[in-house]
């Protein structure tokens, strides 16, 4: 029997188990016959996390169906474009899922809906995805707040991340920084004074706190970025580089004027946390 899973309110009537889709809705559908969704809100899908999954299809197959919607000769899927690009790795032919008639507008909302609530999207994808709700289907950010069970604030905060540089939404995206650094230098005005703050804070791997702290300190004109760093400096980035290639994932070297220091590999999940271990 398939399990419901963990969605909340909205996805949950979208998933019912086989016992519930003894009609022609429910069906198993060659792989090649499906499609992903054109107004997916998720871009990003980790290499590594993709491989994880296919491992387990492998070995356990599709636990949840697809939910899909017929167009022409294809199937697009509503939720579960992981899983479908998982099952490719995995040498999958065919696939369970589950067929809805809906509007294209209803496609997008219950697409971005199911990724937020399994929190698959990073912090510019969430919001790309706002604003595509905003511009596609006429309404406010209140009601895009009502609809994917958040407060106002929060949908507003997002989307004034869309406001940054294209370099610092692409430091979002591949996690070099959090959403909290990008907040924090959207109180700089300037394009020239965030890439420097940026900068700053990549080198010097400063936490949200610390990347406020730095902001406050631009703001008030008593920050000068050093032009020419210190030779440890140097040597510092280098090998904080050379490690976060390795383990990829953040890496910070903290040493103090003693020569003593901290060495922090950070990690995302229990899976991440294992693959680091298995590493060292």
């Amino acid at each position: 029997m398939l399990k419901k899973g963990g969605l909340g309110k909205g996805m949950a009537a979208l998933l019912p188990t086989i016992a519930q889709t003894g009609d022609k809705n429910y069906f198993i559908c060659p792989i090649e016959q499906i499609r992903p969704n054109r107004n997916q809100p998720r871009k990003q899908f980790a290499a590594e996390k993709l491989d994880e999954l296919a491992a387990s299809i492998r070995e356990k197959g599709i636990i949840q169906p697809l939910v899909v919607v017929k167009n022409g000769a294809f199937y697009e899927i509503i939720a579960g474009e992981r899983r479908w690009r998982a099952a490719q790795k995995a040498g999958l032919l065919e696939l369970p899922v589950v067929i809805r008639d809906t509007s294209e507008d209803s496609i997008l909302e219950l697409a971005l809906i199911e990724n937020i609530q399994r929190e698959d999207l990073n912090a510019i994808e969430e919001a790309m995805a706002y604003k595509s709700l905003v511009e596609h289907l006429g309404i406010s950010q209140e009601e895009v707040a009502k609809r994917v069970g958040k407060n106002r604030t929060s949908v507003t905060n997002s989307l004034r991340l869309l406001k940054l540089p294209e370099e610092i939404q692409n430091d979002v995206i591949e996690d070099r920084l959090s959403m909290g650094h990008a907040r924090a230098l959207l109180g700089l005005e300037s394009e020239e004074e965030i890439h420097k703050a940026r900068q700053e804070i990549l080198r010097r791997m400063l936490s949200v706190r610390g990347a406020e702290q730095l902001v406050n300190r631009f703001k008030r004109g008593k920050h000068t970025v050093t032009k020419i760093a210190r030779q440890p400096d140097l040597l510092m980035a280098a090998v904080e580089e050379q490690l976060q290639k390795q383990f990829q994932t953040r890496v910070a070297i903290r040493q103090t004027k003693s020569g003593k220091g901290t060495l922090e590999i950070h990690f995302s999940s229990a899976e991440e946390l294992t693959r680091i271990i298995d590493l060292l």
